[in-house]
C-alpha cells in the first residue's frame, strides 16, 4: 500500500512526464501485480490499463528469460494511432506509458527511462520503509525457516499399569 504522500509525489512525477514529452496521452504507475499507484489516463480505464500491464509483463518477463536476454527493463507496443510503453520502475512497479503515433520514440524512451527510475527509487524506498516498520508477516502457506518445536504432553494412564507409558518415556 502507498501512502497518500507517496501517492502525491508519484502522479506529480506523471504530470511533468507529460509535460516534458507533451505526445503523452497518458501515464500509469502500477504494480507488478496489477493495482494501481497513481495514474494520468484521460480517457483510459487505469485499472484496467494497470491489468493488461501486469499481463504483458508477465508474458514479456518470461520472453526476455526464455532468450538469456536478462531481466525486463522495457516494453513497446506500436499500434496503428500510437504506442504503449512500459518501464521497470524499481523492483515492484512499472510504468506505462501512452503516446502518439508521432512521438519522438527516442525522447520516449528517454524520458520514460528517467522517470521509472524515479517513481522506482521511491516506491522501493516506501517498500523499505514499510517492512521495517511492521513486523514480519508470514504469507498464508509459508513455511517457517525456525525448527519445529515440540508439545510434550502426558499420556492417560491405560488400565493396566504396567502397560502406562507418558511421554517422557520414549
Amino acid at each position: 500500500m502507498v501512502s497518500e504522500e507517496d501517492h502525491r509525489t508519484v502522479l506529480a512525477e506523471l504530470h511533468r512526464l507529460r509535460t516534458r514529452v507533451p505526445q503523452l496521452t497518458g501515464a500509469l504507475a502500477a504494480g507488478v501485480d496489477g493495482l494501481v499507484v497513481a495514474h494520468d489516463t484521460p480517457g483510459v480505464d487505469p485499472e484496467g490499463l494497470s491489468a493488461l500491464t501486469a499481463a504483458a509483463l508477465g508474458v514479456s518477463v518470461r520472453v526476455a528469460d526464455a532468450t538469456g536476454h536478462g531481466g525486463l527493463r522495457e516494453l513497446l507496443v506500436r499500434g496503428e494511432r500510437g504506442y504503449v510503453a512500459t518501464y521497470a520502475a524499481g523492483r515492484t512497479a512499472v510504468l506505462t506509458l501512452l503516446a502518439q503515433d508521432r512521438v519522438n520514440v527516442g525522447r520516449l524512451h528517454l524520458e520514460g527511462r528517467r522517470a521509472g527510475a524515479r517513481i522506482g527509487e521511491l516506491l522501493d524506498a516506501a517498500e523499505a520503509a514499510a517492512r521495517t516498520a511492521r513486523p514480519a508477516e508470514r504469507p498464508l502457506g509459508a513455511v517457517s525457516a525456525a525448527p519445529p518445536t515440540r508439545v510434550r504432553t502426558t499420556r492417560t494412564p491405560r488400565t493396566n499399569g504396567a502397560d502406562a507409558r507418558t511421554a517422557t518415556d520414549s
